[in-house]
């Protein structure tokens, strides 16, 4: 058995004895199962046996606490602290020199060191219990270390859970009840909408068909009375009947315009693909527009390329969009003005891209047309760039002097669209404007 007598205060001198021997120095007799710490140390300690623990230095066993990752805490039976890592000092906030005033059970713990000993002389190697330092919750983990009569404590951090608070699960409740409410609501205007939409659809075709019939009768016989079939007219009665058959040609051309984007909003647009001659097909469009470009005192002019091959496209869907766009043209071309309506072979890279790789096109130094460029210029004031992408929009007019529903270019554009062309304008404020639309030539 071994005994220890005393320790020098502020000295690393130790005096023990074992058995009849006794013996002074620096560290905790090692030798015999005992352990060699040179710790200054106060004070008298008793009963510490050490058997069958091999000699370790004081240094030796501050790296051992240290490399720990958790806060530890080395005591006697009595709880008077021995060692104390970095990481015990700085969570439990005590300083180092204050560690050997400081006792584990009645300071850190709160807690009876006799009862713990109790626990483990029941058969308890470890104890687990709470504390609260600082604000902060700890898991102590408390162990009796037998063969040194020393506590050994380690301290874990614990994580507050805390309770959701009750108003602000309430809160998101609410939230989430009123989104889903919001959502409902939008959902029923929407369908709302889009039923009375299909309804205005359903009356503008309706009401096209009704017109569509008796303003054919009017104007065929507003040309039978300017042919002269009815009877002789003066030049005044003739000026009169031209003047409402030209009302009557705009009717026309509104009911026309009408059909077709109930067709276009119905989704019932079917293209009727057959061979065709373009050239024709403009010519007749420029022909039956001449006389109202002659009322006004703009100029038509029409050039046609007679290499333009027959290809397959909808004959009276392509005389729409072209007289759209000469419509267009001479609203907004003042009398003395010029319209130029053009068609030509072209050569349209991005279809091509979509079907030949690069290295067949470049076989052929001059590519082959595989579209028509059709273009319908004019001698107006022209249309500020941040206009250019609105005006295909349906019910847009930029000029708000000019008649109209604005639902010309927006029709061009779909009737162009659903002959895998496009359609563009080049424009500047004081040059005029020029509307170019590509049909391809390879339709199916």
């Amino acid at each position: 058995m071994c005994k220890w007598n005393a320790f020098l205060i502020d000295s690393l001198l130790c005096v023990w004895e074992y058995g009849e021997h006794r013996k002074e120095g620096n560290v905790f007799p090692t030798g015999s199962g005992c352990v060699g710490l040179d710790i200054p140390m106060s004070g008298t300690i008793e009963n510490l046996p050490l058997t069958g623990m091999t000699g370790l230095s004081k240094g030796a066993v501050v790296a051992l606490l240290e490399a720990l990752e958790t806060a530890a805490i080395v005591s006697e039976r009595n709880g008077r602290i021995l060692l104390a890592n970095a990481q015990a000092r700085k969570c439990l906030k005590f300083q180092v020199s204050e560690e050997f005033a400081i006792n584990l059970f009645t300071e850190l713990l709160l807690i009876d060191g006799n009862a713990i000993f109790r626990e483990m002389e029941n058969g308890n190697q470890g104890l687990r219990l709470e504390l609260d330092r600082g604000g902060e919750r700890f898991l102590a983990n408390v162990r009796w270390v037998p063969e040194a009569d020393w506590m050994l404590a380690q301290f874990a951090r614990q994580e507050v859970q805390t309770e959701p608070d009750r108003a602000t699960q309430i809160t998101v409740q609410e939230l989430l009840q009123e989104r889903e409410i919001t959502y409902r609501n939008l959902l029923a205007a929407y369908l709302k909408l889009q039923e009375v939409n299909r309804q205005k659809t359903v009356f503008l075709a309706s009401a096209a068909h009704e017109l569509k019939t008796p303003l054919a009768v009017i104007k065929g016989y507003y040309d039978l009375m300017l042919a002269g079939s009815l009877g002789k007219l003066s030049d005044k009665q003739r000026d009169i009947l031209e003047e409402s058959k030209e009302s009557c040609e705009r009717l026309v051309r509104l009911v026309s315009m009408f059909l077709n984007y109930s067709a276009l909003e119905s989704g019932k647009l079917v293209l009727q693909l057959r061979e065709n001659d373009l050239r024709d097909c403009l010519e007749e469009v420029a022909k039956r527009w001449s006389e109202a470009f002659q009322r006004k005192g703009v100029k038509l002019e029409a050039s046609f390329d007679p290499s333009i091959p027959n290809f397959r496209f909808d004959y009276q869907k392509v005389q729409q969009a072209a007289a759209n766009l000469l419509d267009n043209a001479l609203k907004h071309t003042p009398a003395g003005g010029m319209v130029a309506l053009h068609a030509g072979p072209h050569f349209w890279e991005r279809r091509v891209a979509e079907v030949a790789p690069i290295q067949e096109r470049r076989r052929f130094r001059l590519p082959r047309p595989n579209s028509v460029e059709v273009s319908v210029a004019d001698s107006g004031p022209g249309i500020p760039a941040e206009h250019h992408q609105e005006i295909f929009e349906d019910f847009v007019r930029v000029d708000r002097n000019t008649t109209g529903m604005g639902l010309g270019l927006a029709i061009a554009k779909r009737l162009i669209q659903a002959h895998r062309g496009k359609i563009w304008v080049e424009s500047e404020p004081t040059g005029g404007s020029r509307f170019t639309f590509l049909l391809p030539m390879d339709q199916n």
